[in-house]
């Protein structure tokens, strides 16, 4: 009689990653950074602003605006509507995100899903070409499809990384991904600023409204075209949970997986502790970035070519800090990488804090030192959180990682604030940032980085 053979799960590892497979993962921080650099960082906010104060009845052009609009019945300050707008998004994008993880997690189909949110996040950037006239409540729904789905997408793009190398080459591999997304995003920037430039009618607001608009249409195209070729050449490489399905609702088993996950996350302390280092000294990075324009015109009294040419030369030279701190790391290791780059950072911080006013020499000087510090960091916290993660629940976890990354991004500014109504000075709100460079630096050193790999049954680099 023959022997009857019961059907296993194959749990060999997957194939080790081609160098086609790993440019279609950089490729993709090409083709969204468009969105973080044109849309987020310098369009999209004057461009909302001054559609919710046409809606408000003000005119076109004006200094000033009084005027009130009304989502949902809502009375809001046309100039508050589109800060409002971040807030929404980033409250809705911390219950989102982590259950896109999870379902990433038990799909055999990553691919899809990666292209699913990047597809629908850029066709609402696109749709952006129809916020014309006060359509502000359009260009405000558009802009919580587009920012949700770019951190959906961005969670289920970080997954792909531990399966692309080994323990001791995830530090490059990450470092070239996003010093690859710091160049398309600063690319695309300076082709739109040089059409700015060559288009804009001086005393027609109208143009330059129109500009911006299709200025943030073409990231949207940008970010859809660039997706098609990590969608090409990437692999899947599906978990032992996909591939044990059973042909089960991927929607609801991620639902399920995630309660477990929230419960079980308890055993693995040490990530945790990892995490809240990341959300404090992250959260100081963050607000640097958001507040550095602000802090140029109004405390510094700069004018908006400075602040242009400094952004596009952050974005550049974020491109070799990137590359220069990922080969650093190569020698001395990510997490002792990572905490010197906070070394820097506090230097930047004490550095901002003594520039003289009407000097912008010295601030692009400084927007260089950014933008080489900048890259590394955030791409070196991205590798290391991948050793910290359990095998098979990368999307979680990096549901988790983008929660600490933008869930919580509103205690710096909110930290800066606090300290101007109460100073009434920019350089003191400043420097009250560095409370966040140092405590992180305290936090992510006091982690015990080879044992949170090993307990995470994670294999350690060899340097660390």
């Amino acid at each position: 009689m023959a022997e009857t053979v019961t059907p296993t799960v194959d749990d060999t590892p997957p194939p080790a990653s081609t160098r086609r497979e790993r440019r279609g993962w950089y490729i993709y921080d090409w083709a969204n950074s468009a969105f973080q650099t044109t849309v987020i960082t310098v369009f999209l906010g004057p461009f909302l602003t001054t559609v919710a104060e046409l809606a408000a009845g003000c005119e076109l052009g004006a200094d000033t605006c009084d005027g009130f609009v009304y989502p949902l019945g809502i009375k809001v300050a046309a100039g508050s509507y589109y800060p409002y707008l971040i807030s929404l998004s980033v409250f809705l994008t911390v219950f989102v995100l982590p259950v896109i993880g999870a379902i990433a997690d038990r799909s055999a189909h990553k691919k899809r899903l990666l292209g699913g949110a990047a597809f629908t996040g850029a066709g609402a950037t696109i749709a952006m070409a129809f916020v014309t006239g006060d359509r502000y409540l359009l260009g405000g729904a558009l802009f919580l499809v587009a920012n949700i789905s770019f951190g959906a997408a961005v969670v289920v793009y970080h997954s792909f990384l531990p399966q692309l190398g080994g323990p001791d080459e995830r530090d490059g591999i990450s470092s070239r991904g996003w010093a690859i997304g710091y160049l398309g995003g600063g690319l695309l920037l300076a082709l739109n600023l040089v059409a700015i430039t060559l288009l804009d009618e001086k005393d027609n607001p109208q143009r330059t409204l129109d500009l911006a608009r299709w200025s943030i249409v073409s990231a949207g195209v940008w970010w859809a075209v660039f997706t098609l070729v990590p969608l090409r050449w990437m692999r899947e490489h599906p978990s032992a949970a996909a591939l044990a399905g059973g042909g089960g609702n991927v929607v609801t088993d991620g639902f399920r997986q995630l309660g477990r996950t929230m419960r079980e996350i308890k055993a693995y302390p040490l990530t945790l502790f990892f995490l809240l280092a990341f959300l404090v000294y992250n959260d100081g990075i963050q607000t640097v970035i958001t507040l550095a324009s602000q802090y140029g015109t109004e405390e510094l009294r700069l004018e908006q070519g400075t602040l242009i040419v400094t952004i596009l030369l952050v974005q550049f030279l974020a491109f070799g800090g990137a590359l220069s701190l990922g080969a650093l790391a190569k020698r001395i290791g990510a997490w002792k990488t990572v905490l010197l780059s906070l070394v820097l950072w506090t230097g930047v911080i004490i550095a901002a804090f003594r520039l003289p006013a009407e000097a912008p020499v010295p601030f692009m000087v400084l927007g260089a030192a950014i933008g080489l510090v900048l890259g590394g960091s955030q791409a070196l916290s991205r590798s290391l959180f991948s050793q910290l993660i359990p095998t098979g629940k990368e999307g979680e976890y990096y549901g988790f990682y983008e929660i600490s990354d933008k869930g919580t991004s509103w205690l710096g500014p909110l930290a800066f604030g606090l300290v101007f109504q109460l100073t009434s000075s920019y350089r003191v709100g400043l420097v009250s940032l560095l409370i966040f460079f140092v405590v992180g630096f305290a936090l992510l050193a006091a982690v015990p980085i080879r044992r949170a790999i090993v307990a995470a049954g994670n294999t350690p680099p060899r340097v660390l």
